[in-house]
């Protein structure tokens, strides 16, 4: 799904003997055996791979990471089932051409997709997008109106009806995220750098509620690490990583989007995720521009960016803890403990507004 520069980071490769001896592999476009298996930058959870194929085709596989966790398959599932409801759709995203769910082939589920052609906007931005400020504020944009899009898009007509249950959601997820960050207690390392906000914005979340608006698909992780941009315009190219998605309040998306900016009144302590970011419109023109665009009240948005920062750092928090237990890279947890400190102070300063 990514065509970002390729690393040689720590991974688990996909033997290419069992992969060619794969029955699905007849199905995949191109031809003749797998040649290559090359690391692909991607997230911290999942591991990517540019498949090549003996013609030079050149496809995406994507692997859980070597330390498989409970519901590894479930997720895959998901996400398969998400990518073929949405072929019919205008949301950009990568063409599924595989899914194995099971580990007979190569130990772990793995889907085999559509490389896009096009980049992940993280780090230094490249070409015009780094010469242009018009270009990035287009970015800004472009990706709000991808959440939107997918906000309008009717779960009922694309066979995702049951994809989650949006009845009380929104009253679930605080609840939801509180036990995780709890559960990470029993790591006594973890108990001793727990952040001292968590029950206190779990509290203020719980005692302000709104109701939910209209139901739809939620993407539950858009963000820069999850989007593709043309390297020719300023045009989103592709939304990745579709394991979360869920029904519920697609509010929660925008929010999403927003604990990746940055404005001179926020806490410090953490850089914007890509450079340069002069430019970008604020916060409050995004969420403007996302209610023009898809009708909604965003009336309550200070609640959903709480929960935003929330739910991102009790995700963040579970990556660290892993981390403290030697079941993930020790670096790459302290810098993921670190940013969910940032969204816990953002939190506080989202409560605190008047």
């Amino acid at each position: 799904m990514t065509s970002q520069k390729e690393s040689t980071a720590d991974d688990t490769t996909p033997d290419l003997d069992h992969l060619n001896a794969w029955a699905g592999l007849a199905d995949l476009p191109g031809d003749g055996p797998v040649t290559a298996l090359d690391t692909l930058t991607g997230g911290a959870q999942n591991l990517l791979f540019t498949l090549r194929r003996a013609d030079g085709t050149e496809l995406v596989l994507r692997r859980p990471g070597r330390h498989l966790r409970s519901g590894a398959s479930d997720a895959f599932r998901r996400e398969s089932r998400v990518l073929t409801a949405l072929a019919g759709t205008d949301i950009p995203h990568p063409r599924l051409y595989a899914s194995v769910q099971e580990d007979a082939v190569l130990g772990a589920p793995f889907s085999v997709l559509e490389k896009i052609d096009g980049f992940m906007p993280r780090g230094q931005l490249p070409g015009r997008y780094a010469q242009d400020a018009e270009w990035r504020r287009s970015v800004a944009f472009a990706l709000v109106d991808g959440a939107a899009r997918l906000a309008a898009v009717d779960p009922s007509a694309h066979g995702l009806a049951d994809l989650g249950r949006p009845e009380g959601w929104l009253e679930r997820q605080t609840p939801k995220y509180l036990r995780m960050l709890h559960g990470y207690r029993t790591e006594p390392a973890y108990r001793e750098t727990e952040n001292p906000q968590v029950d206190l914005v779990a509290d203020w979340l719980a005692a302000h509620t709104p109701k939910q608006g209209e139901t739809g698909i939620v993407h539950g992780d858009l963000q820069f690490a999850n989007v593709m941009f043309a390297h020719d315009a300023p045009r989103l190219a592709a939304i990745v990583d579709w394991e979360m998605a869920s029904l519920g309040d697609p509010l929660l998306d925008l929010a999403w989007i927003l604990t990746a900016w940055r404005e001179k009144d926020d806490p410090p302590g953490s850089d914007p995720q890509f450079q340069p970011w002069d430019g970008m419109p604020g916060r409050a023109e995004l969420v403007a521009h996302y209610a023009e665009s898809t009708g909604r009240d965003v009336s309550a948005f200070r609640w959903y960016q709480v929960l935003a920062c929330f739910r991102l750092a009790a995700l963040l928090e579970g990556s660290y803890a892993r981390a403290l237990a030697g079941k993930m890279n020790r670096k790459l947890g302290d810098g993921l403990h670190a940013y969910a400190g940032w969204l816990w102070a953002k939190a506080r300063q989202e409560m605190e507004r008047d």
